[in-house]
């Protein structure tokens, strides 16, 4: 008897990136309920832990591929993602993920390996509509560390600091090692330069210690991608009206291609199934499945890792998380996402996200204005 197409879910149920296991793990068992087929024979999801490491990404790998996995997808991860790209690639096997900037991924992934995501520039451009709804001129203090994610905003070839450059001067003390015990120096930087603006990529926790520390500047505004853009840890009050990018909310007027469920209805079934609030990589996760089922039901061979390759090249299909397309680029291999501006307002029932930016996003309108950061 011939096995089913099987694909495989690598995602972290340990370590630090456990949060976003949650909604990966949650997108998988619904993919699991909906019975999908390819070429008449029933699709199976399997999941392997990698425990937020390098290590664990490619036994991860491993464990997948000799559960007969026939595609490897991933969500995040600034070094586990290339790990599990890397690994898939040694096993022969095609690899797509999402969540991570698109210029990122290239740099670090094998060339043939598959993604969808914003870029580095989409979220400069993000952060620019965020900082002119800010009257003046002031400049814009970077709080980035000195890891792989300031070093990827520092390059000018990735794309993030030719777009900054042009809407505001940019104040930069250099980077912090991360964990941050205290951010002295940034603050002396970013007084001496007039920063009342401050563009991050920080942590949670980094971030609110920065902001807790930072009264003194008189902030107006504070912008932070990466771990901002998902709701862990901004509990914590110094986070209130932070302002971040946003790919995917209950608010996107988009519908999944499997089962026509739409961006509110999964938002209410997470929390209705978990008893928590959605998050943004949700919509993210559910898309990803989408398109990794869409490419073992139309490759010629759901067996024939060149096939599903070749499927994955041609796909352009409608998600719950918008229009993939990986016809047009912007980028061989890769499918854009486009970014919406959105601001934590924290309230009774805790932070919510509200959209205040939606200029270059067609599938979503705002509910809010930006509102300035608490002066302290």
């Amino acid at each position: 008897m011939t096995d089913p197409p099987r694909i495989g879910v690598a995602l972290p149920r340990s370590g630090r990136l456990a949060p976003l296991g949650d909604p990966l793990a949650y997108a998988t068992e619904h993919f699991r309920g909906l019975a999908l087929t390819a070429h008449g024979r029933p699709i199976e999801f399997r999941t392997a832990d990698h425990e937020s490491t390098v290590d664990g990404a490619r036994r991860a790998v491993r464990r997948l591929a000799a559960d007969g996995a026939r595609l490897v997808t991933a969500l995040g991860g600034t070094t586990v993602l290339p790990a599990l790209a890397a690994a898939a690639t040694e096993a022969g096997l095609p690899f797509l993920s999402t969540a991570l900037p698109w210029q990122v991924h290239r740099a670090g992934c094998p060339a043939g390996t598959f993604h969808f995501c914003w870029g580095l520039d989409d979220i400069a451009r993000t952060f620019t509509d965020l900082w002119s709804r800010v009257p003046g001129a002031d400049p814009v203090g970077l709080l980035w560390n000195n890891g792989p994610q300031g070093a990827a905003l520092r390059d000018p070839a990735m794309g993030f600091l030719p777009v900054a450059r042009q809407a505001r001067p940019l104040v930069d003390p250099g980077g912090y090692p991360e964990p941050a015990a205290e951010h002295t120096a940034a603050i002396a930087a970013f007084h001496a330069g007039g920063a009342r603006i401050v563009s991050s990529a920080a942590t949670t926790a980094d971030l609110a210690g920065f902001s807790a520390a930072a009264g003194q500047l008189g902030l107006r505004l504070i912008t932070c991608s990466r771990w901002l853009a998902y709701p862990f840890g901004l509990e914590h009050p110094a986070l209130d009206r932070v302002a971040t990018v946003v790919a995917w909310s209950p608010r996107h007027r988009c519908v999944s291609s499997v089962d026509g469920r739409s961006a509110a209805e999964l938002a209410a079934a997470y929390r209705r199934d978990t008893g928590r609030s959605w998050l943004p990589p949700l919509g993210l996760a559910h898309a990803l499945l989408e398109v990794a089922a869409h490419a073992v039901r139309t490759a010629a061979d759901p067996d024939d890792p060149a096939a599903v390759r070749e499927a994955l090249s041609r796909t352009d299909i409608h998600t719950i998380a918008g229009r993939l397309d990986w016809t047009r680029g912007p980028a061989p291999r890769i499918a854009a996402l486009p970014l919406a501006g959105g601001q934590w307002r924290h309230g009774a029932g805790g932070p919510e996200l509200r959209i205040v930016a939606a200029d270059r996003v067609a599938a979503v309108t705002p509910d809010g204005d930006l509102v300035e950061a608490l002066r302290r």
